[in-house]
């Protein structure tokens, strides 16, 4: 087989590196359809179907979209036809409707000289007296770290209806950067070597990614609910700039935030609509949002204020001073107002449950006192230093953490401020942490939902840099900070949300390794909370 690497590189496919990714076949590297076929953003009869095609001259090529209720495909009863080519990378999108409510589908891709893609189902969301959903919850799926085990779990069950990845679903960093001190699990290492910084290196990265034989299986299971967070374009994104990204050496954050945008885009089975809601069957409203790229306000920082003559009184100052900003925002004031208006809607028409998805953690945390003696002896001096630093701000009444709706107070009393008023039973969904969390959160000493708050799938947590019992560290977590109930720093796994009329139960279900390709797995606990009560328990 002939494959040309330039012409590979230039429109973003994988490159013969990638064959350190197991699992990947040559032929993908080359054309056809390269990367299997995905589904999202489903509703009652209509629904977004994806997949790569690449002809054999790297041209533009027509792809026709086709839906059935059977295997065979012997009635077609949906499709659509799109054009593509390496203005887009190939991707392919096509939403289909008149489809039947809460009903399994089959569908496949037809190209111009009559191939077929691999076969994928989905399922659409059910319009009426739905009893039971369920939904997997997943986050942060760093490649290097090892096996994506949590989405071949997860793509065996038969008791989940949706699929939700709320971010970091891939990682931007260089080759060696943010990953094991021992190489990458299995020789797991992305293309590019290289930091995605421009369109082609994202193209190449998700490329990789999405040859992962686990992450290819989740995809044709179920539609996929994805939204962003910051390792899509880079760490601690926000509208203006990002932690990760150096404009002198990097040019321009404004170009490099839009070929993250453009990947992601191209290759996830999402729309043009950067946040939405979901109806399932009058039991639930799932609200997808966007916090950051489009409008989240700069990111605060301590800085040097633990250096100053009196710490404690520079602190005071930050936190009634800039911190409680009205003007600061995760959302902006247009989706603010949107998801306000909607979660009013969804309450009145009788939704039994108001399911908002947020990249980031809401629950308060603080760094408890004991957090120094919880480190491993050769901590690095400058883990040492953000946990002195953390505590420093913790004494002052502070979060440990800026980047999380904890650095943005008076949006997150808007939030819960808007669930209280309307009468909503809120679940909050967040990633982000790598670490697995519940909170009762609660807004003017009053209840106002709870968050599920999931682990990483790969991305190491606490257990990275922590050498006590998990068991002690989360005693420690729990009882430093009253809206947390329940943690566990140590497991790599998913979250598996169940819907019911009266009550919605929520399973943390960790794999037994990352290490290797296995897909056992235990359910490490399950927090529920009964409608009208707004707390766990």
């Amino acid at each position: 087989m002939n494959i040309d690497r330039r012409r590979l590189l230039l429109t973003g496919t994988l490159g013969l590196a990638a064959l350190s990714v197991p699992g990947l076949a040559l032929a993908q590297m080359a054309s056809g359809f390269t990367h299997s076929v995905a589904s999202g953003e489903p509703g009652p009869d209509t629904m977004l179907l994806w997949t790569r095609y690449v002809p054999a001259d790297g041209g533009a090529a027509k792809l026709r979209a086709e839906i059935s209720t059977t295997a065979d495909f012997a009635s077609v009863v949906s499709g659509g036809e799109m054009l593509t080519g390496p203005w887009r990378d190939h991707t392919v999108k096509i939403t289909v409707d008149g489809l039947a409510p809460g009903t399994r589908y089959f569908y496949r891709f037809v190209a111009p000289d009559g191939s077929f893609s691999p076969v994928g189902r989905t399922q659409t969301l059910p319009d009426d007296n739905v009893r039971r959903f369920g939904i997997a919850v997943f986050s942060c799926s760093n490649l290097p770290f090892g096996w994506f085990n949590a989405y071949g779990h997860a793509a065996a069950r038969d008791d989940i209806d949706l699929w939700v990845h709320l971010g970091d679903y891939l990682y931007e960093y260089e080759k060696g950067a943010y990953a094991p001190d021992s190489g990458a699990v299995d020789g797991r290492w992305p293309e590019p070597v290289g930091e995605m910084i421009h369109l082609a290196d994202y193209r190449l990265r998700y490329a990789s990614y999405r040859s992962d034989p686990d992450l290819q299986a989740l995809h044709a299971a179920k539609p996929m609910l994805v939204q962003m967070d910051d390792h899509e374009s880079a760490n601690n994104s926000r509208e203006m700039r990002a932690q990760n990204h150096q404009p002198k050496f990097e040019g321009l954050w404004s170009i490099r935030k839009a070929a993250a945008l453009q990947a992601f885009k191209e290759w996830m089975p999402v729309s043009e609509t950067p946040w939405g809601s979901y109806d399932i069957g009058g039991l639930a409203t799932l609200f997808r949002t966007e916090s950051r790229l489009i409008a989240r306000s700069d990111e605060l920082e301590y800085g040097s204020l633990f250096d100053t003559a009196n710490p404690a009184a520079a602190l005071a100052a930050f936190r009634d001073g800039p911190l409680q900003d009205r003007a600061r925002t995760m959302l902006g004031t247009e989706q603010e107002i949107w998801l306000a208006r909607t979660m009013r809607q969804s309450v009145r028409s009788g939704r039994k449950w108001q399911v908002v998805q947020f990249g980031t953690i809401m629950g308060k945390q603080r760094m408890p006192e004991q957090a120094m003696d919880w480190l491993k002896p050769d901590a690095s001096e400058r883990t040492k230093r953000y946990v002195r630093n953390a505590l420093t701000a913790s004494r002052a009444g502070l979060p440990s953490d800026l980047d999380n709706w904890g650095g943005f107070p008076a949006a997150r009393a808007r939030f819960l401020k808007t669930a209280q008023g309307s009468g909503a039973n809120l679940v909050v969904l967040c990633g982000d942490s790598h670490n697995a969390w519940a909170f009762d959160l609660g807004q003017d000493g009053k209840p106002a939902g709870v968050e599920f708050a999931g682990h990483s799938v790969t991305s190491p947590g606490y257990e990275g840099s922590t050498a006590t019992d998990p068991k002690t560290v989360a005693a420690g977590l729990i009882a430093a900070n009253p809206e947390l109930k329940w943690c566990d720093t140590s497991r790599r796994g998913y979250m598996a949300l169940t819907l019911t009329p009266e009550r919605a139960s929520n399973d943390w279900v960790f794999m037994d390794t990352i290490l290797k390709r296995s897909t056992a797995a235990s359910v490490g606990h399950t927090a529920v909370v009964q409608r009208g009560r707004n707390v766990m328990g």
